[in-house]
């Protein structure tokens, strides 16, 4: 099923299945896609916006040049979506127990958005810029952040020693996220 420059409201995935659909140009707008089944599917140059795509699954799912605003995204695994043209931006989305393990997504932009418990572990982000972005607890292991725009975000902690950041850009107010294992005091 190929689907071009349309515009979906207010459905549901018991009233719409986008399984091993094809999507181009649409707008999905106040969709409830909690638990879904995104399997097979792609989404090209497509935007999600206000939307609850909570622990829908990805598998082999392909997201190319995807816009997501305003949407729930909680517990979704990414790293699980068909790697080839993946490129996507979130703007105020809540990606909470979300996982990007081992994906390629330069060039990536957060905005606004809550990314707690979020695994960046084995990611190249580099280039990215994460702008204004809660990261509680996401985690940072052998991740490679070059040139990655951190300077609005906090609550990070980034192990300079466990992941690549040369020429990444922070804040001296979070400096102490990437001094966290050090166990030393930070004072003004």
């Amino acid at each position: 099923m190929y689907i071009q420059e349309k515009i979906f409201k207010k459905v549901n995935n018991q009233a719409f299945q986008t399984k091993g659909a094809e999507f181009e140009n649409c707008v999905f707008d106040s969709c409830s896609f909690n638990q879904g089944d995104f399997t097979d599917s792609k989404f090209i140059s497509c935007s999600f916006v206000d939307c609850d795509l909570s622990s829908a699954i990805l598998a082999r799912t392909s997201f190319q040049e995807v816009k997501f605003e305003q949407c729930k995204m909680m517990g979704l695994i990414f790293d699980r979506c068909d790697t080839f043209g993946l490129s996507f931006a979130f703007e105020s989305c809540q990606l909470s127990y979300s996982s990007f393990f081992n994906l390629k997504i330069k060039q990536t932009h957060f905005s606004d958005s809550i990314l707690h418990y979020v695994d960046f572990s084995q990611t190249d982000l580099s280039d990215g810029v994460l702008n204004n972005c809660d990261l509680d607890r996401a985690t940072f292991g052998q991740t490679i952040l070059e040139k990655t725009d951190f300077r609005t975000s906090f609550n990070y902690i980034i192990d300079p020693e466990n992941n690549k950041i040369n020429k990444a850009k922070f804040s001296l107010s979070s400096i102490a996220g990437l001094l966290a294992k050090y166990n030393i005091k930070i004072e003004r």
